[in-house]
């Protein structure tokens, strides 16, 4: 089992704590049953918004990156290519005629 980031930690210790402050200020309860259920409600939002924070993607390996094209890449780019040559006198062709 993963280990909660910083951020999934923040997050959810901060969504209880002001969804706690928020929900008794408005139902102004002052009975325990009504406290617990408030707590007991905020600690399960804390917990839904700690867990839908996206989790950090791996980098890929500087590995790698480094080795560069596979031996089969560098036959396609060249496939694609056309001489320069080629291209500006069929430009030149058309500017002419």
């Amino acid at each position: 089992m993963p280990r909660p980031t910083v951020a999934q930690l923040v997050y959810g210790s901060c969504t209880v704590i002001l969804s706690t402050v928020a929900m008794l200020a408005l139902s102004q309860t002052s009975s325990g049953i009504g406290v617990a259920v408030i707590a007991l409600a905020a600690l399960a939002l804390g917990l839904l918004v700690a867990m839908t924070v996206p989790l950090p993607r791996p980098r890929p390996t500087r590995s790698a990156a480094a080795t560069g094209p596979t031996p089969a890449e560098p036959a396609r780019l060249s496939e694609r290519r056309r001489p320069v040559g080629a291209s500006a006198e069929s430009v030149r062709g058309r500017a002419a005629s």
